[in-house]
């Protein structure tokens, strides 16, 4: 993400849902970690005739006027539970009329991360549809992006983070943001290595676990240095990536990737892996883009 002294805000997606708060918490949490201000986005489309049922679609001006009336009341409401939580973070409201994918990727260039809470994933059980945020703004977005599950998981003391490791230039730039995190939490860092053997095994197995865990220990090299009090575990773990990921973060307080990778972790931004990863971890996930703003 950015330095602790960089006030770059955190940006968080506000939800209709009042109860839908564990986002929201995170955020502030993370902006009162990192001493920067919080910014509450809510964002909405132009209404559509499936908006009102059989009812006659508003006018922009009704459109409008409704709008600024539930949207600053929830605004309101988000602002009172982040001062209740954290009075010395400042909040910094934003309404906005447009795609929330557009809105959120524009604020992500001047971002320290956006936060979503994972009903912005799909609002159905069929995966990722047209409603879906999170996929679209990873897509786009010139920061971290980290989307919150909903339920509440176990967290093991003492505490730790996860990354994914593939060896390549964008699992790197997601090691160097888990060390981040790792550190400002007190927390411990488990970076995995995630190998899926092919369909042929026609070749040294063992060959090729040394030369993944040559991977993994190149790509975490020299970052203890800047993160002394961060103990690092490294792992090889075989099988499929979603699974190990997902069993990896079952008591993490954090899961963290980059978004395109090789190996295991190929098409890891809109391929099977990140779907899966986003759906089925039990954790905080943040993803990372291959360049930080």
């Amino acid at each position: 993400m950015s330095a602790p002294s960089d006030r770059r805000p955190i940006v968080v997606g506000v939800e209709d849902d009042p109860t839908g708060r564990a986002a929201l918490a995170w955020a502030a949490d993370e902006a009162a970690r990192r001493h920067v201000p919080l910014r509450p986005v809510r964002a909405e489309g132009v209404p559509t005739r499936g908006d009102r049922g059989l009812k006659v679609p508003p006018s922009w001006e009704e459109w409008n006027t409704e709008l600024h009336g539930t949207g600053k009341q929830l605004l309101t409401e988000v602002a009172d539970f982040v001062t209740a939580r954290h009075p010395e973070v400042v909040v910094d409201m934003m309404l906005a009329e447009g795609d929330p994918v557009w809105v959120l990727s524009e604020e992500s260039t001047r971002a320290t991360c956006v936060v979503l809470g994972s009903r912005h994933l799909s609002r159905t059980e069929a995966a990722f549809g047209s409603q879906s945020v999170a996929l679209p703004l990873i897509s786009r977005a010139h920061c971290p992006v980290v989307v919150v599950p909903d339920a509440e998981h176990t967290v093991q003391e003492p505490g730790f983070y996860v990354v994914g490791v593939d060896g390549s230039e964008h699992s790197a730039v997601a090691v160097d943001l888990a060390f981040e995190e790792a550190a400002l939490r007190g927390a411990q860092l488990r970076a995995l290595y995630v190998w899926q053997p092919g369909p042929l095994r026609i070749f040294d197995e063992y060959e090729a676990q040394q030369e993944c865990r040559r991977l993994l220990s190149e790509t975490v090299a020299g970052r203890q240095d800047r993160y002394p009090d961060v103990e690092l575990r490294l792992e090889l773990v075989v099988g499929h990536p979603v699974e190990a990921l997902a069993d990896a973060s079952a008591q993490a307080l954090g899961l963290v990737v980059g978004t395109r990778g090789r190996g295991g972790f190929a098409g890891m931004l809109l391929g099977s892996v990140s779907q899966g990863v986003l759906r089925y971890a039990r954790c905080p996930v943040t993803v990372v883009p291959s360049e930080r703003t």
